[in-house]
């Protein structure tokens, strides 16, 4: 069976000693909007950082739509998955929102017709169309969540993975980003504490504790059982 992505029995420690992933095995289908929650050291934001090669396991093996995640395919892989931190500041450096979003594209090598086409089409796509001229810098919280998106968008991901994607944002503006990510019509790996996110819009969640996944089910099945969020810092929402 053809798998968006494919972990299986990843281990990962950091430099300093610390063991941040204990064989976790995962298996994503194509178009499943997944959500990983879990205590603060889970392991979650080291899981998502090996799925576009940032961090490579010391055990196990990732495969994202079958391309194995080596050290010789980082380039195509990153393409692949796109990754959206936690916080836009990472990923916005340029002078206006039209640079942040052709990067990626101008990266590949694109001609200026077709980063232009990229660029219209990613705008569109997070309903960002009137900023391409804005510094981003002067964009509020929300604003920059959602070029951050387009900036991954405009590189034509399969997956697109986001670490804490309402962290920061006010009411509205979360609600924003939420109506969106629902929009988006791509298989979705999501690290995050909203639960009321979680519940709403990704049919399946993963537990992770201690650098383990503990259980992997319907969202729904889960929030239901009391004790197994106890027993993992999880509140039911």
């Amino acid at each position: 069976m053809h798998h968006s992505i494919e972990v299986e029995n990843l281990s990962f420690a950091y430099p300093d000693g610390h063991t941040a992933l204990r064989g976790v095995s995962l298996s994503i289908q194509p178009c499943e909007k997944v959500a990983v929650v879990g205590p603060n050291g889970a392991g979650k934001s080291t899981l998502i950082l090996h799925l576009n090669g940032i961090l490579i396991g010391q055990e196990g093996r990732i495969k994202v739509c079958d391309l194995e995640a080596a050290p010789g395919n980082l380039g195509r892989l990153r393409a692949m998955v796109g990754l959206v931190f936690q916080s836009p500041e990472d990923q916005l450096f340029s002078p206006t929102v039209y640079d942040d979003v052709a990067y990626g594209p101008l990266y590949q090598g694109l001609s200026p017709q077709d980063v232009q086409a990229r660029v219209d089409e990613a705008l569109s796509a997070v309903h960002m169309s009137d900023y391409a001229s804005r510094v981003s810098h002067h964009l509020s919280m929300g604003e920059k969540k959602r070029i951050a998106i387009a900036t991954v968008l405009s590189m034509k991901p399969e997956v697109l993975v986001l670490d804490e994607p309402t962290a920061g944002l006010d009411p509205r503006a979360r609600r924003s980003l939420i109506k969106l990510l629902g929009e988006l019509p791509l298989t979705m790996l999501v690290s995050t504490h909203d639960m009321l996110m979680v519940r709403e819009l990704f049919p399946r969640m993963v537990i992770m504790d201690q650098g383990r996944v503990v259980a992997d089910g319907p969202t729904q099945v889960l929030l239901n059982d009391q004790a197994l969020l106890e027993a993992h810092g999880l509140e039911r929402p």
